[in-house]
C-alpha cells in the first residue's frame, strides 16, 4: 500500500495541459466568444436557475453563485461529511440533488450534468486547486496514486510512464502533457463535444488496451484526487479546449 501521507511528486516545472497545446488552439481557449465550451457553460447556467419539480432551483440556495460558490470548484474531490465517501463536483451537485430539490440524479456524461458542473467549475476559473488528503481522503490518495502508478493493459504502461517519466516528448505528432485535469469538464477536438475528466480517463485506459472503469467508479474518484493534489497550485482553466 502507498504511503497515504506523502504528497505526490509533482513534475516540475508544474504546468498545465494548455501549454503542450498549438498556438491556435491556445487562442481557442482564450476567447470566450469562440470557445465552443461556453455553449455548455450558458446552458448550466440556465439550468442553475430552473426550479425542479419539487419548486427548488439550485439558485435558491445559492442566489448569487458568483460570490458563494466562487473557488468552491478548486477544492474537489473531497469527502462528504454526512455520507463519508469521496465525491467530486458531479457527485455534489447529484447530492444536492436528490437531499435538497427532491430530484434523481442526473447520468454521468449527460448533457445537463456536464452543463451544470461546467458552469459551477468555471465559476472558480482562475482558482488555484488545492484539495485535502488528510483524514479519511488518505486512502483514496493512496488508492489514486496506486492506479497512476500502476501498469496495466495490453501496453503494459502506467499512467506515470508517459505523464511523469516522458512530458514534454513527442508521441505521434503530439506533445505528452503532464495529465492535469485542469481544463475539465473541457471541449476536446477528438471529441467535438465537452467531456469530464471522466471520460478522458476512459480514454487513457483504451489507449492502454484495458477496459475502462466506468463513469463514476471509486477509481477514478481516487485517481482524480490524487491529480489534484499532484497539481495543486495550478488554476482552473474549466472551460478548457485539448487536443
Amino acid at each position: 500500500m502507498a504511503d497515504t501521507k506523502s504528497p505526490p511528486a509533482q513534475p516540475q516545472p508544474l504546468q498545465s495541459g494548455y501549454k503542450f497545446l498549438q498556438p491556435q488552439t491556445q487562442a481557442l481557449q482564450d476567447d470566450d466568444f469562440a470557445n465552443p465550451g461556453f455553449l455548455w457553460i450558458d446552458r448550466g447556467e440556465a439550468l442553475f436557475s430552473t426550479a425542479a419539480a419539487s419548486g427548488e432551483a439550485c439558485s435558491d440556495c445559492h442566489n448569487d453563485a458568483s460570490l458563494s460558490l466562487a473557488g468552491a470548484a478548486a477544492h474537489y474531490p473531497q469527502i462528504d461529511a454526512e455520507s463519508g465517501d469521496l465525491i467530486n463536483l458531479e457527485g455534489r451537485i447529484n447530492l444536492c440533488r436528490t437531499r435538497h430539490q427532491d430530484e434523481a440524479p442526473l447520468e454521468y456524461e449527460s448533457d445537463e450534468l456536464l452543463s451544470l458542473t461546467a458552469y459551477v467549475a468555471y465559476l472558480s476559473r482562475g482558482t488555484p486547486i488545492s484539495v485535502d488528503i488528510e483524514g479519511a481522503a488518505a486512502v483514496w490518495f493512496a488508492r489514486g496514486r496506486d492506479y497512476f502508478e500502476t501498469r496495466r493493459g495490453q501496453f503494459n504502461l502506467s499512467c506515470t510512464q508517459c505523464h511523469d517519466d516522458n512530458w514534454g516528448k513527442k508521441l505521434r505528432g503530439d506533445t505528452i502533457s503532464q495529465g492535469h485535469g485542469t481544463g475539465f469538464p473541457a471541449y476536446r477536438l477528438e471529441w467535438q463535444s465537452l467531456g469530464s475528466l471522466h471520460r478522458r480517463l476512459r480514454d487513457c485506459d483504451s489507449g492502454v488496451r484495458v477496459e475502462p472503469r466506468p463513469y463514476g467508479s471509486d477509481d477514478y474518484l481516487a485517481v482524480e484526487l490524487y491529480l489534484a493534489k499532484r497539481a495543486e497550485g495550478l488554476k482552473l482553466e474549466t472551460p478548457g479546449v485539448r487536443r
